[in-house]
């Protein structure tokens, strides 16, 4: 199979759209230059680095240093045609070895703090995402051989002010810009073109055979399906926030079985009714969950508890506190019973399951017992 290509632009309503690269394939390129710099003692002006989704990135140098141990550089930020606030910023690496023969990575100026659970990262933190952190150490250790060790900090001067124009402050990270993507390439789409591209590997699988498709919002479930469930990745399609659509496009092309596997984060909304999930179109999180809780006989304490929250995780340490974790198993009922009101009117309706989970992987709730569920899509 051939490198998927970085620069075939991306076509809407007749006009090509230039990809882009995300935060952490910046913090990545930049961390992997400053430790070839200090290994060799020479500036380096371009490095290249193959991102997450298989993209080769070549970038760039700017304001590369080394002296002795220690080497600086930074990549800058560009999203294509889709900029965003961290669009022409400098993101910069610190590398500077030693002989503890580990890699630690934090964020320095620039980088925001994680100040409230419910992003996946411990409180204290550095915003340095999970995929992130594996590309930059990983890149880092392919640099620096398995011997040495080396400190990493990742570092954004225009950080601070930049994150002003972002969602940060919301989730509880503070003083400066999160280093995301799970992917490495930002790619510019129209709704309905992505949407298409989403229904095209559905319409591969079903010509391939398969009768059972397992639904998921993005790259975390489709890992969870893989690697804690033992499910074959296969059977495993991405739907985005395109829920309703991508149910629709599995009826029509004939699946026998649905399973929707995510966050509750995600699919809670779907237990409301809401089959495009983006906050841009609709966030009832917290209202659903006061909702549902309520209907189990929550004491009122708990309901203010979850309606005063920003995220969904943070929801659910009270849910945890309160000893209602059969919240879950209801919400995956209610999720299926949403689905096949949907689909009320279509002759032969597929089977419909709904299994929650959370950030430390683990199966919070399902409609029905998983291990039925599991058996079914080997049948």
């Amino acid at each position: 199979m051939s490198e998927p290509a970085f620069d075939a632009p991306v076509w809407h309503n007749g006009k090509a759209l230039r990809k882009g690269y995300t935060t952490g394939s910046c913090a990545t390129a930049a961390a992997k230059v400053a430790a070839l710099m200090v290994m060799r003692q020479h500036l380096i002006h371009q490095v290249s680095i193959v991102t997450p989704s298989g993209v080769t990135l070549n970038l760039n140098v700017e304001s590369p240093h080394v002296e002795g141990q220690q080497g600086i550089a930074a990549i800058r930020k560009d999203g294509g045609d889709d900029v965003d606030a961290t669009h022409g910023m400098l993101i910069f690496a610190r590398v500077t070895l030693n002989d503890s023969g580990e890699i630690t990575l934090r964020g320095g100026e620039g980088v925001g703090t994680v100040t409230r659970k419910g992003i996946g990262l411990p409180i204290g933190s550095s915003a340095i995402n999970r995929t992130p952190r594996h590309t930059i150490e990983t890149a880092v250790r392919e640099a620096i051989g398995s011997a040495r060790g080396a400190e990493v900090e990742i570092f954004a001067p225009e950080g601070e002010e930049r994150a002003q124009k972002t969602y940060n402050s919301r989730l509880g990270i503070l003083g400066g810009i999160s280093i995301i993507g799970t992917t490495g390439i930002v790619t510019p789409m129209s709704e309905e073109s992505w949407k298409r591209s989403l229904a095209l590997e559905l319409e591969m699988k079903r010509a391939a055979g398969l009768e059972r498709v397992v639904l998921v919002p993005g790259n975390h479930g489709e890992r969870f399906v893989r690697e804690q469930m033992g499910i074959d990745s296969q059977v495993v399609v991405t739907m985005s926030n395109f829920v309703g659509y991508m149910i629709e496009e599995s009826v029509r092309l004939g699946f026998r079985q649905i399973v929707l596997i995510g966050h509750p984060g995600k699919l809670i909304k779907i237990a409301a009714g809401i089959f495009h999930t983006h906050s841009h179109i609709a966030d009832a999180r917290m209202e659903t969950l006061v909702a549902h809780l309520a209907l189990l006989g929550a004491p009122l304490e708990l309901l203010r508890l979850v309606s005063d929250c920003d995220t969904t995780e943070a929801a659910m340490e009270h849910i945890d506190a309160f000893g209602f974790q059969r919240i879950y198993n209801h919400l995956a009922e209610r999720i299926c019973q949403r689905v096949m009101q949907r689909l009320r009117f279509t002759k032969t309706p597929p089977v419909c399951d709904a299994i929650m989970f959370s950030f430390d992987n683990q199966i919070l709730g399902s409609n029905r017992p998983v291990s039925e569920i599991v058996e079914a899509m080997q049948c």
